[in-house]
C-alpha cells in the first residue's frame, strides 16, 4: 500500500475489512482496483494464477490530463520501488505514455492522449 499511495492512489477500505487484499482509488474518475492475495485470486478465477515479476498476468491502464502528469507519475512509482519498462515516450504523433510495474510486478501503463493531434480518417 505505501508504493500505491506514493503515486497518490487514495485507499480504500475492502468490504470485508481484510488486510490482506488492496482496494484502491484512481483517477479523477474514482474507478476501485483491488489486487488480491493469491489464494482469493485463485478462488474467482478457477485458473493458475501467472507469476507477476515473470510474466504479465494484466496491464492495468490509467489516463493522464498532460505529459507531465505522466512523466510525474513515472518518477514516483520507479522513486517507491516500481520498475520502469516502458519509458515514457510519444506514441502515433498524438499519445505520449509510458509504463511501471509495481514491487509485486503487476503492469500499469499511463498514457496521455493528445484529441487534437488524431489523425482524421475518411
Amino acid at each position: 500500500m505505501e508504493f500505491y499511495d506514493s503515486l497518490g492512489f487514495a485507499c480504500h477500505p475492502c468490504p470485508n475489512g481484510t488486510e490482506e487484499a488492496a482496494s484502491l482509488v484512481v483517477g479523477d474518475s474514482k474507478v476501485l482496483v483491488m489486487l488480491f492475495p493469491e489464494t482469493t485470486f485463485l478462488a474467482f478465477t478457477g485458473h493458475a494464477v501467472a507469476d507477476a515479476r515473470r510474466a504479465a498476468e494484466v496491464l492495468l491502464s490509467i489516463d493522464a490530463g498532460s505529459r507531465e502528469e505522466v512523466d510525474e507519475l513515472v518518477r514516483k512509482a520507479a522513486e517507491a520501488g516500481g520498475f520502469v519498462f516502458g519509458e515514457p515516450r510519444e506514441r502515433q504523433g498524438w499519445m505520449y505514455g509510458a509504463g511501471f510495474a509495481d514491487p509485486d510486478g503487476h503492469r500499469w501503463t499511463v498514457l496521455h492522449m493528445d484529441e487534437a493531434r488524431i489523425p482524421l480518417t475518411e
